[in-house]
């Protein structure tokens, strides 16, 4: 799909606009275009003119640009505003932390053309003074510097997953195969990955192959085989694909799932009961006699082990637990019941209730939580009192015209600086579930970042935080935060912690999933959805959930609504109670 490229071409366009400085309006048109596109599940291009209007901020001319794009892989707006702004201030563009209007400073008072001009400025001391930028400022851009570096060795799971889905669709659409299957960190839903690794079957491996470098997806051949094959996409991300014998699929399949440290671990066991395990199959060692290899499965029972979930494969204890008999039964994500953070155009969404209640249905949900934002994000058009009562007013209404499904009545409370929250206590306690988050100051100390996550957690009618380190992968890394300090005060309280589901954050991680179940708290995922087609985007927190080890008896969202309502309360109440024996 060429989804993610015209989100992409939409944003850049949006950033060179503003660079010129022209009018702002204009630009938060093509931001917004660009989230909205980006959350799709449906491919544009087969989508009508109409239906390409029904999305939220696709009005006519950007219809046209669309199309453009669609028919010539370019538009003539984008191309005329690169010609007038050095294409190295794109490449500054990338830098995490670093805005149009820096950019913009740093070309009009410095000159700077590119990025080997930024790094040359930092290194010799001028870029600090420069208007705007502080010392505090340069170290932020200096670090955005090395995380855009890095980055580039890697690709966020939410950029890779989508180009390899689409792949396959392709090739199973277009090529005789027998199997195919998506391989390597993608299967294990690993955060980011490398590359893509593709295996699949076929009794004319030639014809996949020569279908497989044709696809439009592909920028350049790198090398080309009837047994592998590799290609770049127009993105720069790596895609291998091995075609294999049926009778071996299995055994590749589990070997290039990885990881690397889980193989050894196997490799060590099989040799010590006188097996041997490659990619081909399992061969008792003294007669070469191939005993397995058709089904993955046949790998770990030759082992001795159940089946192990690719999402617990990174040599985390995952083998011994098998060994044992005590590997968990992982959460499922037909086991989500509902979505509990969900933006509507009351802030910064894409639809009204109606909308995302249709598609919550769809999903199989029971329930969704609306939680736009507070009023002190003032860019997302957050909702003040007044506001947000005349909302609750309109989901009571809603509600009674609804049968086997509840809206739930929250909030996506802002935690200001200070620690306080963005609305009173007497607004709050009208509502369901208020979701408490930080979305400024990200810079500050730990131990005032980790203050103000705790103040919002010592508040009894906080239910949930949401995306509670910060980070946005290949963007902003997490803040610094003492997590096990606001894991022990959680615990305590009976505060869930999100598992934000939308690829560029994934926050928690699955480090952080496995270390809240060691403090026994309670998890929720959500999708954080603006449209309804983030609703999708689900199965990325339950996969990040699964790696953390996660069962359904962690995670709230998994209970009918009556249980889930009751959950919250007793948190409430269980704060409320302690106070008073306080005091």
């Amino acid at each position: 799909m060429k989804n993610q490229q015209i989100a992409a071409l939409f944003n850049e366009i949006a950033s060179l606009l503003e660079i010129k400085g022209e009018n702002p309006f204009r630009i938060r048109a093509y931001q917004r275009a660009a989230v909205n596109i980006g959350g799709l599940t449906q491919d544009v291009a087969a989508m009508a003119d109409e239906e390409l209007r029904s999305i939220p901020g696709i009005g006519p001319d950007l219809v046209g640009r669309i199309r453009e794009f669609l028919g010539e892989e370019r538009v003539a707006l984008h191309e005329d505003l690169k010609k007038e702004i050095p294409a190295g201030l794109l490449d500054i563009l990338r830098v995490p932390g670093v805005g149009p209007k820096t950019v913009k400073t740093l070309y009009e008072k410095a000159e700077v053309r590119g990025l080997d001009d930024l790094e040359t400025l930092i290194r010799e001391g001028n870029l600090a003074g420069l208007p705007g930028i502080q010392r505090k400022a340069e170290e932020n851009i200096r670090k955005g510097i090395e995380m855009l570096h890095r980055g580039r060795e890697r690709n966020p799971l939410g950029k890779a997953m989508p180009i390899a889905d689409d792949i396959v669709r392709k090739l199973r659409a277009k090529t005789p195969l027998g199997r195919i299957a998506v391989a390597g960190s993608i299967r294990r839903w690993k955060e980011t990955v490398k590359d893509i690794d593709l295996l699949a079957t076929s009794a004319r491996p030639e014809k996949v192959m020569k279908v497989f470098t044709s696809l439009p997806v592909v920028r350049e051949v790198l090398e080309h085989g009837t047994k592998k094959t590799s290609i770049l996409t127009a993105e720069g991300i790596q895609v291998d694909l091995r075609v294999v014998a049926e009778s071996s699929f299995g055994a590749a399949l589990q070997h290039f799932t990885g990881s690397k440290e889980h193989n050894i671990k196997l490799r060590e066991m099989a040799r010590r009961i006188g097996l041997k395990i490659n990619e081909y199959g399992i061969f008792r060692e003294n007669d070469e006699m191939r005993i397995g290899g058709r089904r993955e499965g046949e790998i770990y029972t030759a082992l001795g082990l159940p089946f192990i979930p690719p999402e617990l494969r990174e040599d985390g204890g995952e083998i011994e637990a098998g060994s044992e008999g005590a590997l968990p039964r992982l959460l499922t994500v037909e086991e989500i019941r509902g979505d509990l953070h969900v933006h509507t155009r009351w802030s910064d969404g894409g639809h009204d209730l109606d909308v995302l209640v249709q598609a919550a249905k769809k999903k199989g949900y029971q329930y969704i939580a609306i939680t736009d934002h507070s009023k002190g994000l003032g860019i997302a058009h957050g909702l003040d009192e007044r506001r947000l009562r005349d909302q609750i007013a309109l989901i009571d209404e809603t509600n009674r015209t609804l049968t086997g499904f509840r809206i739930l009545k929250g909030v996506e409370v802002d935690i200001r600086g200070d620690g306080t929250l963005d609305l009173p206590d007497g607004v709050l306690g009208e509502l369901d579930i208020v979701v408490a988050s930080i979305h400024s100051g990200f810079r500050q100390s730990r131990e005032k970042i980790t203050a103000r996550l705790l103040s919002a957690v010592r508040n009894p009618l906080v239910g949930v935080i949401a995306h509670p380190t910060g980070r946005l992968l290949g963007e902003r890394d997490p803040y610094d935060v003492d997590m096990e300090a606001v894991f022990r005060e959680a615990a305590a309280r009976g505060v869930a912690m999100e598992i934000n589901a939308h690829p560029a954050r994934l926050d928690l991680s699955d480090h952080h999933v496995r270390m809240a179940k060691r403090y026994r708290i309670p998890l929720v995922i959500s999708t954080d959805a603006h449209v309804n087609g983030d609703f999708d985007y689900m199965e990325y927190g339950v996969a990040t959930a699964r790696r953390g080890w996660a069962v359904p008896g962690d995670v709230l969202n998994t209970l009918p609504c009556s249980s889930l309502l009751k959950r919250l309360r007793s948190g409430r109440n269980r704060e409320v109670r302690s106070l008073g024996r306080k005091t």
